[in-house]
């Protein structure tokens, strides 16, 4: 398993000697969860004077489906002093959430609640009522009254005490006698009493005897009594029992109601991040479900073990959660329409005209050799100079151009010959910043904050990411991984006030049938999610519009030759038809007496065209009306938009009408058919030309079928007994 960060690095800030025992098999648990070795735990562990050789290696293989995560070892760490590198250079994952922390009150304005103590003292309605809040009937309690002191310190210790009476029998025995010694037992006033929170099985008091995980302990002793009072009540923590301890905390017996074990210590670790966040310094010894709080009822060096408040805060560990989640989801409250009728906001700047607002989202979608990466190029100089993009006039600002895939030269060169093809004088090369990333790129969600952090304080208009394939994470086919990975765009648009600006490939095969918003891969959150979607789908070129394009672009060529060495004479003698023909502007040529290589020209049309390829750009906005596609060229490095027209006749797939398609299938079963019989022809005979009788046995077919196909055929005929091609010479 691939883990999100070295928890090795975390390892030498958790003393194991401060720690205890489960505590240190929690770590264990960890390490094995996260994918380390059992050595990184033995050999850690070796830190503390109760290390036994050997020991990691046994408990190791018995550490299964505990649910113990990396968590567990970064809250040692920081409950020991370590503190995680500044929240924006934090890396974040899918959870994540930017300037989350958490924090519901401010602890260093927090007022102090002052705490009355009982006025009636009567320890049996303390320990009655707190039986009562916390336990059904039936349910056994553990509790002791008996106690040690440690060996060397004047510390006293709670012995295993009792855990085979239920509370029902507590409670009724405490009322019937009138003492808590006769029920529970005397207990040493130096030491007090304790009482676990959590029912048993009245087998045992370890974690694997608690038969419900319903409370937790939170304990803090590092504030005052009055302050922990106030910082308890203002996070409406959803306490069952709040029992003084007799010395200088509170027991907070707080409501988890987990379903397990694995459960139970997710939420116990939530509630003490919470809690520590919000100025309340947690005993994280106090995570066990088993472990022992302080019974109210008691005395303690003469003074009261307490109950001060039951049943506070909110009802239960679900309302609580999301009242804490609430309050830090950073989501506007809704709003009403009415009061914003007259005096709407204003919307954002254009960047592109009729396509994209700063702000806002755009996706580029094309299949490979479409020059996405130069048309990107090409829209960072067009906003850089405030230029026209293709077709659309972009406002001029500061552009961030994110490049993943080329190396650092390349990306230069390839930026300044683009400047150069599309004729531009580069004016503002202040407003363009390249972040060369290739070979250094992280998956998307640790690249935003990064992004964030240094673009923070540029004034960028936009920012370009090129390809996004470099930092995509999860399955680009599951709707809900791909919605986790865009809402990374937003993430850099809120904070930034940014285009966000990418592009992606389309799916394998042909596209010419889909709707442009099909044609993007992976899932269709890619094409749903942006404001923009510019789709690029290739325009075939077939052979009448190759030879067209040729004559077009000679006649084109030979009419600029003419016109620089002879004006008068295209004016005079030249017609507009003439303009339209290379051979006639040839011809002109000849007759003006002007000297050309007609041949090399031709020739360099031809390789101009082996290089061109055409391309309609479709779109999908959300912000502005739909546009008439845009016809281009990309003529490498740039694209330039058809302005002859010759690309508005081809049809994609999707804009055929019925019979349109059926015609076009036709023509492509004849083409096929006809490519056979020629096949036949060829090797029916060995190469020479073969007799009607060959034909038919070679294609499994009569004679009669042979003879209709000659006849209608345009390349063969028969003649002298054999099909042979037809003379062109005659």
């Amino acid at each position: 398993m691939k883990t999100k960060f070295d928890l090795l690095q975390l390892l030498p800030h958790i003393p194991p000697s401060s720690l205890s025992y489960e505590e240190w098999l929690n770590v264990g648990m960890a390490l094995q969860y996260e994918g380390y070795s059992v050595s990184d735990w033995d050999l850690w562990s070796q830190n503390d004077s109760r290390y036994v050789d050997g020991e990691c290696y046994q408990k190791w293989n018995s550490f299964q489906n505990y649910g113990i995560t990396g968590a567990t070892i970064t809250q040692l760490a920081k409950d020991h002093g370590w503190q995680p590198r500044n929240s924006q250079d934090r890396e974040l994952d899918w959870e994540s959430e930017i300037n989350n922390d958490y924090v519901v009150i401010d602890k260093n304005w927090i007022e102090e609640k002052e705490i009355k103590g009982p006025e009636n003292w009567n320890p049996i309605a303390e320990i009655t009522k707190y039986l009562e809040t916390l336990f059904e009937a039936s349910e056994h309690v553990g509790y002791v009254t008996e106690s040690y002191k440690k060996d060397g310190t004047d510390r006293f210790l709670p012995t295993k005490g009792h855990w085979k009476r239920t509370a029902g029998e507590l409670i009724q025995e405490l009322n019937n006698k009138k003492d808590l010694g006769a029920v529970l037992g005397d207990y040493n006033d130096a030491a007090g009493a304790w009482i676990r929170y959590n029912p048993l099985d009245s087998k045992g008091i370890t974690n694997a005897n608690v038969t419900n995980f319903r409370h937790a302990l939170v304990e803090s002793d590092e504030i005052s009594i009055e302050k922990q009072n106030a910082i308890l009540r203002e996070l409406e923590l959803p306490i069952s029992c709040l029992v003084h301890s007799g010395k200088k905390s509170l027991h907070a017996i707080v409501k988890i109601e987990a379903t397990d074990e694995r459960e139970y210590r997710q939420r116990v670790d939530y509630l003490y991040d919470i809690c520590k966040k919000n100025g309340l310094k947690i005993d994280t010894q106090n995570r066990n479900p088993s472990r022992l709080s302080r019974m109210p009822g008691v005395t303690r060096n003469g003074v009261k073990q307490y109950l001060i408040d039951t049943n506070i805060g909110k009802e239960s560990w679900n309302e609580w959660h999301e009242y804490i989640e609430s309050i830090n989801d950073d989501l506007p409250e809704p709003e009403s329409l009415e009061e914003h009728w007259d005096n709407l906001p204003e919307l954002a700047p254009v960047l592109i005209d009729g396509i994209l607002r700063q702000g806002h989202k755009m996706l580029m979608a094309g299949p490979s050799k479409a020059g996405k990466s130069f048309a990107l190029i090409e829209l960072s100089i067009a906003i850089a100079e405030g230029v026209k993009w293709i077709n659309w006039q972009c406002t001029q600002g500061k552009v961030l151009y994110v490049n993943l895939e080329l190396d650092r030269a390349s990306c230069l060169h390839r930026f300044k010959d683009v400047y150069m093809a599309l004729g531009l004088p580069p004016k503002s090369l202040n407003n363009i910043d390249i972040w060369n990333l290739r070979g250094k790129t992280a998956p998307l969600d640790k690249l935003a904050p990064k992004l964030i952090r240094r673009a923070s304080k540029k004034n960028y208009v936009a920012v370009i990411i090129d390809p996004i394939y470099k930092v995509l994470t999860g399955d680009e086919n599951s709707a809900d991984q791909m919605a986790k990975f865009t809402n990374q765009f937003d993430k850099i648009c809120t904070e930034l006030g940014v285009a966000t600006i990418y592009c992606h490939h389309h799916s394998k095969g042909g596209q010419g049938g889909k709707k442009s918003m099909d044609r993007a891969s992976g899932s269709g959150v890619f094409a749903r999610d942006p404001d923009a979607l510019i789709d690029l789908v290739e325009l075939e070129i077939d052979e009448k519009l190759s030879k067209h394009l040729e004559n077009k672009f000679v006649a084109e060529k030979f009419e600029k030759i003419l016109r620089n060495q002879n004006q008068k004479y295209l004016t005079s003698e030249v017609s507009q038809d003439d303009l339209c023909s290379s051979s006639k502007m040839e011809m002109h040529l000849k007759t003006a007496n002007i000297s050309v290589d007609a041949y090399q020209e031709r020739q360099g049309v031809k390789a101009r065209l082996d290089n061109l390829t055409a391309w309609r750009i479709e779109g999908t906005l959300r912000e502005f009306p739909k546009f008439k596609p845009v016809d281009m060229w990309f003529n490498y490095p740039t694209h330039e938009v058809d302005a002859s027209g010759v690309l508005a006749d081809i049809k994609l797939d999707d804009e055929l009408s019925g019979f349109e398609k059926m015609r076009e299938l036709n023509k492509a079963k004849a083409e096929k058919a006809e490519k056979q019989f020629a096949d036949a022809i060829e090797n029916a005979n060995y190469g020479e030309p073969p007799s009607i009788k060959m034909l038919a046995d070679y294609l499994e077919i009569s004679d009669q079928a042979v003879r209709k196909k000659v006849k209608k055929s345009k390349e063969f005929e028969l003649a002298d007994g054999v099909v042979k091609a037809v003379d062109s010479t005659e």
